[in-house]
């Protein structure tokens, strides 16, 4: 029951601060709308992926242009989640840990955690992604023939849902290293080209990047399990950790978490 009621407070909280995100950009509707544009100019440097794919016709560990547009879909679709609900976010815990704003926020009466990830939503920027993003899932599934079932539909928006957490979960890292190094500039341009190499079929990599990617740092669960699953391509035991790697890195990221918070020092910045 405790649990319940502080998720509904939470989700309640969320909700505020995505009302205030709206206000406070729509005060600067000139700056909304740009930042829109500009993030459609870069969309658009990515779509030219998808055009070398059908130019080229080519196939991927057997996969068609048709299904490797679902891939990039997904891709462009979780940025724009990503952009949305916690980019910002991230920027901003390094600077509260560099200029010990953080003090201010641990006085609140609600879990840390959540209030760093999540205070500022960006509400324009993901709209191109997002877009883009389903059109082009719901062309490649179209045209790789797969039966709009409620079991592909419910399984590819669970591995969608999983896929956020592992998005949280892995792209924070960089943030939370500047509890200790201060400045991780360098760890978060590393995840960055990580995530946009994120963008293809795992199969592109050999095995051994596969494994890695798969089981050790989890990246490739983000953008490749929807897909696979609505194609048949996932074994069992990739199913079972689809499911899992969400758990086990939500508990990593909690403890890495609460060792950040007990080496921090807001007098020592």
């Amino acid at each position: 029951m405790n649990f319940v009621t502080e998720l509904r407070r939470h989700l309640h909280i969320l909700a505020l601060f995505a009302k205030n995100s709206v206000i406070s950009q729509m005060e600067y509707r000139f700056n909304f709308i740009t930042g829109i544009f500009v993030e459609a100019a870069f969309l658009m440097s990515k779509l030219l992926y998808a055009v070398v794919v059908y130019k080229t016709n080519v196939r991927i560990n057997g996969l068609s242009p048709d299904t490797i547009l679902m891939f990039m879909g997904t891709h462009l679709w979780l940025t724009g989640i990503y952009m949305g609900l916690f980019f910002n976010n991230f920027l901003r815990l390094s600077d509260h840990v560099r200029t010990g704003s953080l003090d201010l926020m641990m006085v609140k009466p609600m879990s840390l955690q959540f209030l760093v990830s999540l205070r500022y939503i960006e509400v324009g920027m993901p709209i191109p992604n997002m877009i883009a993003g389903t059109i082009m899932i719901a062309i490649g599934w179209s045209a790789a023939g797969i039966p709009l079932t409620l079991l592909h539909v419910a399984g590819f928006v669970a591995f969608l849902l999983a896929a956020t957490v592992l998005t949280y979960c892995i792209m924070i890292i960089p943030s939370l290293l500047s509890f200790w190094f201060v400045n991780t500039s360098a760890a978060s341009e590393i995840s960055y080209s990580v995530w946009d190499s994120n963008n293809m079929p795992a199969s592109m990599y050999n095995k051994w990047i596969q494994r890695i990617g798969t089981f050790v740092v989890p990246v490739f669960l983000i953008t490749n399990f929807a897909p696979m699953f609505v194609l048949g391509k996932l074994s069992a035991a990739e199913l079972a950790w689809g499911a899992l790697a969400p758990v086990v890195c939500f508990l990593l990221v909690r403890f890495l978490w609460k060792r950040a918070l007990s080496v921090y020092s807001s007098s020592s910045l």
